[in-house]
């Protein structure tokens, strides 16, 4: 094969005589030396063959590969002169024959971006492609494998290809060896009857992993590549049904694996027979049955993956002869019995994990000490017994040990300190004793970053006895859960010699006194739980001085490397609800069921970063204080069973995060704010505040709360008899008025072809799809405090009479969930009305906490919302009006629109409505994003065809498949796609620099 580098020019050139001068006094053995080299020269020049400065490039290779960059772009473009040799060219290889042909292309980790051009199929000698890691988009061309039929290395891995493989239309073998589409967004199904694969005799390694492809995994491969077949991987597809015998044939496959399919039944026996496996995964499906004791035929097996599946029965018994074996990952299945006493000849096992399981045996009585390369230990939530296994302090490796939720006793021992690698100890839940003493032992751990000893309801202690002062101690720790211990005393001074603790759960014990001002010097801690406890005296000024809740900076400089062993949500899920990093916990300070009491500190609105914060059950005082308003990011806000006095401050509203409230069971008074998240909390929230009215309540806010009552039932009365008169008053109002009103209608004239401008509002259409009944005048339209027009109040019968009672004629769009009216107000000025369809599956006050945060989004490349109205079960949306229309009337309504719209025009539209969905998604607090994705049956535009448009289009098409996307996860986020749209045209551009 002939490099770029590897050209030497030899034809053409002039040999320059050689001149042997003799030298005055030369010895006669130089002289010999000299001439018989010279001589020597020359016959080695005359015998050279004549040869070409470089081998020319084929003609239609060249014109190939310069119509395949023309769809490429790239941060640095490729140097592809088309007036130099192509096999000159970055990563274009030729090979040595006067043809010139292209045998290989190699653009790894270019970030190139575009598709790839159909002409890319006539470069039918290329043995070796590899467009790896790079950001090409959009399908396979055509007749990819059955006109490339020299391909032995395939390598399209990490880019957002998608469609189906192409078929073959042959059946002649294909001499490729090599495949690897892995992290694409490729689908269909490869056991079609004319798949690439059916024909690939020499592959020896397939990779699909990370794409969308469905159907069963096609176990005839083996049968066809039997021999040369080492590398197999499916997972993380849409694979379902059994796994099909056949696999067993590939005699020399040592890595199989299908995980994260939707695979079902039991594994075949046959893959068993595949004795040179090293990897075998198949995790995170629905596969039943017992593992085969078969399994131990596997024994060059390395990883053993069959976690998150069903399956049941014991560890095979003679699992240990699996001598090789590095990785056993059982966890989360229906497994049973105690540990196989064979696995401690797994003398090379490095991670061991066999949590949420059924697993049973005294635990203390296996010998562990066999295992001195194990460094991940897992086997909680099992229903283990016995005491700390002794033999586990020799395995000096042990980085991490889970042993939570089992039925383990006993004390741990300072033997423990052998351990000198250990970081991760989690034994919750379990019924160990002398937690004190364990803790005093455990500070010796210099490298201990996790410490979870909660839920050992046996042990009694008091935290700060004077005898766990080691200045020294946990100078690495980070998280220290400690809850539900039976712990007396205050909260322990020694804590605050950790400065690199970020994550303190206290909770449930019976810890006294009050809450630590030293807390703020743990200049880490974003995570505190006092929950529970007896503490009293008021909150801490210097609580809400925590740099990490109140700081970006600060958080910024958080650890973010990843826990050696994750902490759960729910241990019986693999895939998600686990946090592998401290930083993705949200920050969060528990307060509630202690006897706090005094005000809340109005500093607290200094947390801005802060998630969670719960006050409740305690004898708070005072007013809510209107800086929790500043508090942005929270999610979660509990005030209830306190003495909090006073109304809920309305600037609460603001905090679009909110999803859980409370303040029930306070002695709060006047109206519950409504908009924003205030309108999703139930009643529940607010309950045991007999003060408090609004519509959550069902109880009026007229009135005063200072009423006295103790003169009810001198006014009973009274009450009554204001009644009587009210209801005599408005049966005589209502008998006048119907009389009225028919006198009118007998003197009304119909006048056909009247002018709509006088149409009457006593009634509305059906069309218009408001009920008949309210006050219409009494309903006001919400206006956000950003809307442009200036509009200060508004009623449902102006915005009626100003779209003509929601007259067709005022039509101007038709969107995904209703019409679009133009709305002329009396003073001339314009809105658009959007008439929602349907309920949307969303609650009134749902609807209303979403549109008040979308109002929140102020961007050049969107219309604004300028408010809302819900009335009789219609709900309106207010935006800013458009003069020029919709892009959908310029392309399909407007005679000459789409004419005046030429290319460049609609690429900078897309740009631009890219840069809009950026904004929501992103920058616009809270962030927005959309709910669902349209699509479009028309794509090219017959007046743009022919331009010289043609690839610039494609590219945005293949921009929009993408983000059409059946796997939500393949799609890209919308920087990603303004990112590629800003690519669109840069060849044009250029041009005309």
């Amino acid at each position: 094969m002939v490099r770029k580098d590897s050209f030497t020019s030899l034809s053409g050139l002039i040999y320059p005589p050689i001149i042997i001068q003799r030298q005055r006094n030369p010895s006669s053995s130089s002289s010999a030396l000299v001439m018989f080299l010279s001589v020597l020269l020359i016959l080695m020049l005359l015998l050279l063959p004549p040869c070409h400065a470089t081998t020319a490039c084929n003609q239609d290779d060249h014109d190939s590969l310069l119509f395949l960059s023309y769809h490429l772009s790239s941060s640095s473009p490729l140097n592809w002169d088309p007036s130099t040799d192509c096999c000159l060219w970055e990563g274009v290889g030729c090979d040595g024959t006067a043809d010139g042909r292209v045998t290989s292309l190699s653009l790894p980790f270019r970030d190139l971006n575009g598709t790839l051009a159909p002409s890319l199929v006539n470069l039918t000698s290329l043995t070796h492609l590899n467009l790896s890691h790079n950001r090409l988009y959009g399908s396979l061309p055509v007749g990819f494998f059955s006109s490339l039929r020299s391909l032995q290395v395939l390598d399209l891995s990490d880019n957002r290809l998608d469609g189906e493989i192409p078929s073959l239309d042959t059946s002649n073998p294909i001499p490729v060896k090599i495949v690897d589409l892995s992290s694409n967004h490729f689908n269909g199904e490869l056991s079609q009857s004319n798949s690439f694969l059916l024909t690939a005799w020499n592959l020896s390694r397939l990779n699909v992993s990370n794409n969308s492809f469905a159907g069963q995994i096609p176990s005839s491969i083996c049968n066809i590549s039997s021999a040369s077949m080492t590398l197999l991987d499916f997972s993380s597809n849409d694979f379902s049904g059994n796994l099909a015998p056949g696999f067993g044939e590939c005699s020399k496959l040592e890595v199989f694996r299908a995980g994260f399919n939707n695979l079902s039944g039991m594994i075949p026996d046959d893959l068993y027979k595949a004795t040179s496996l090293v990897h075998f995964s198949l995790p995170v499906n629905y596969l039943t049955g017992q593992i085969s004791d078969a399994v131990v035929n596997l024994t060059n097996l390395k990883v053993l993956e069959l976690y998150s599946n069903q399956l049941d029965g014991r560890i095979p018994r003679d699992i240990g002869k699996l001598s090789k074996l590095e990785q056993l990952m059982l966890h989360i299945n229906w497994l049973t019995g105690p540990l196989p006493p064979s696995l401690t000849n797994c003398s090379k096992l490095v991670k061991l994990n066999l949590r949420v399981n059924f697993l049973a045996g005294n635990l203390s009585d296996f010998d562990f000490s066999t295992l001195r390369k194990l460094s991940t230990l897992d086997l909680g939530n099992n229903n283990f017994t016995g005491t700390f296994p002794t033999s586990l302090y020799s395995c000096t490796s042990l980085v991490a040990i889970r042993l939570a939720s089992n039925q383990i006793e006993g004390q741990i021992l300072p033997d423990i300190l052998a351990l000198r690698s250990l970081s991760f100890l989690s034994i919750s839940a379990n019924n160990l004793t002398n937690i004190t003493g364990a803790i005093r032992i455990l500070m010796g751990c210099k490298n201990l970053t996790t410490l979870i000893l909660s839920n050992n309801t046996m042990s009694e202690g008091i935290l700060d006895d004077g005898n766990t002062s080691d200045s020294t101690g946990f100078q690495n720790l980070q998280v220290l859960a400690l809850g539900r211990c039976k712990l007396s005393g205050q909260v322990p001074s020694w804590l605050a010699n950790i400065s690199s603790l970020q994550v303190l759960d206290l909770s449930y014990n019976q810890i006294r006194g009050s809450i630590p001002g030293w807390l703020d010097n743990l200049l880490n801690l974003f995570y505190l739980d006092l929950s529970n406890n007896l503490l009293s005296g008021e909150f801490p000024l210097e609580l809400t001085g925590l740099q990490t809740l109140s700081s970006q900076q600060v958080i910024k400089k958080l650890d973010k490397s990843y826990l050696e062993l994750p902490v759960f949500v729910m241990p019986t899920n693999a895939t998600n609800l686990q946090y592998n990093q401290l930083s993705s916990l949200p920050p969060a300070i528990y307060l509630g069921s202690n006897n706090l009491s005094g005000s809340i500190p109005v500093q607290i609105g200094q947390l801005k970063f802060l998630h969670v914060l719960d006050l409740s059950d305690n004898k708070f005082s005072g007013n809510i204080p209107d800086e929790l308003s500043n508090l942005t990011n929270l999610e979660k806000l509990d005030l209830s069973g306190n003495r909090l006095s006073g109304e809920i401050p309305t600037s609460l509203k603001g905090l679009h995060f909110l999803s859980s409230f409370s303040v029930a069971n306070n002695d709060l008074q006047g109206p519950i704010p409504s908009g924003g998240q205030f309108d999703t909390f139930p009643n529940s929230s607010f309950i045991g505040n007999q003060w408090l009215c609004g519509q959550v309540l069902q109880r009026s806010c007229f009135g005063s709360p200072g009423t006295n009552h103790s003169s009810a039932p001198r006014k009973s009365t009274n009450i009554k008899l204001v009644i009587g008169l009210v209801i005599g008053i408005c049966f005589g109002t209502g008998l006048f008025i119907a009389l009225l009103a028919l006198w009118i209608l007998s003197k009304r004239r119909i006048i056909p072809g009247a002018d709509t401008d006088n149409t009457e509002l006593d009634t509305i259409s059906i069309d218009s799809g408001f009920p008949p009944e309210g006050d219409k005048d009494a309903s006001l339209v919400v206006l956000f405090p950003s809307n442009t027009n200036e509009i200060k109040d508004l009623t449902i019968s102006e915005l009626l009479k100003a779209t003509d009672n929601f007259n067709q004629a005022n039509i101007v769009g038709c969107g995904g969930f209703g019409l679009v009216y133009k709305a002329t107000l009396g003073d001339g000025s314009k809105l658009a009305v959007k008439k929602l369809s349907g309920d949307l599956g969303m609650m009134e006050r749902e609807f209303r906490a979403e549109v008040e945060a979308l109002s929140t989004a102020q961007h050049e490349n969107l219309v604004s919302l300028q408010g809302y109205c819900v009335h009789g079960g219609c709900r309106l949306l207010l935006y800013s009006f458009m003069d020029n229309g919709s892009l959908d009337y310029w392309l399909h309504e407007k005679t000459d629109g789409a004419s005046q719209l030429d290319w460049p025009t609609r690429l900078e539209i897309a740009r631009g409505a890219g840069c809009g969905l950026a904004y929501m998604h992103q920058i616009c607090e809270p962030h927005i994003h959309m709910r669902s994705e349209g699509k479009q049956e028309e794509v090219f535009d017959l007046l743009l065809r022919g331009k010289g448009f043609d690839d610039e289009m494609l590219q945005v098409l293949d921009v929009a498949c993408i983000c059409v996307s059946q796997n939500p996860f393949k799609r890209p986020t919308i920087k990603e796609v303004v990112d590629c749209l800003k690519n669109v045209g840069s060849h044009r551009n250029e041009n005309k620099d």
